[in-house]
């Protein structure tokens, strides 16, 4: 589903080139849980907004689904990432001005839902992650577990081919954060591919795959 072949990625600062990514290949399957794990500045937060679109490759290519995804447009990249991908983050990125249904109701929003739809969607996937009761609650009257399964349930909303979950448990403590792998490792048995990036062996340790990145290069 997602094949990365020779990505690098490279800044000019003043005279000086800074190698972040250094001829990356990998291969990732439809419906597995691969973790990226790798010290601070290792490149594993830039390898996996490659995958999701959010930064371009000044070399080599990023395909999923048969579609090199490094070559779209803004338009066609940003219509492909709202309708592919769903992104967890460690801060959870909510609007903090918004209920958590209306947080969720956001990618919909810009697909073109209808009002009906994007309601009857965030409700069902927000009940879904036990957060049914909160539905009309705003961000800062949620505990951090309760933000990230708000978090969680926008990335869902669209129901996305893959889940790109940066640092998701970073932000939280030991209890909210297994419950975020367990819901992690269960939408992988339900078919969702799943990339994670983390610095937490044993939260990598629920993955299918450990993928070890080390000064830009993956670690054989």
């Amino acid at each position: 589903m997602i094949k990365i072949k020779n990505i690098s990625k490279i800044y000019n600062i003043g005279s000086e080139k800074l190698t972040v990514l250094d001829s990356v290949s990998l291969d990732i399957e439809k419906g597995e849980f691969v973790a990226i794990v790798g010290p601070s500045g290792s490149g594993k937060s830039t390898l996996m907004n490659m995958i999701g679109g959010l930064d371009s490759p000044s070399m080599g290519e990023v395909i999923i689904e048969n579609q090199d995804i490094s070559k779209l447009k803004d338009k066609k990249m940003s219509k492909f990432r709202n309708e592919k991908i769903g992104f967890i983050f460690q801060s959870f990125n909510l609007e903090p001005t918004l209920t958590a249904l209306e947080n969720v109701m956001m990618p919909l929003v810009i697909a073109g839902a209808s009002d009906k739809e994007m309601k009857d969607r965030a409700k069902s996937v927000l009940e879904d992650l036990g957060m049914g009761d909160r539905i009309k609650h705003k961000p800062t009257e949620l505990s951090g577990g309760q933000r990230q399964r708000v978090s969680i349930a926008r990335a869902l909303a669209n129901d996305p081919k893959i889940i790109l979950a940066d640092e998701p448990t970073g932000n939280l403590d030991s209890k909210s954060g297994l419950a975020v792998m367990e819901i992690l490792t269960d939408f992988k048995r339900r078919g969702y591919t799943i990339v994670m990036v983390t610095h937490n062996m044993e939260e990598a340790k629920h993955a299918d795959r450990i993928i070890r990145i080390k000064d830009g290069k993956v670690e054989v």
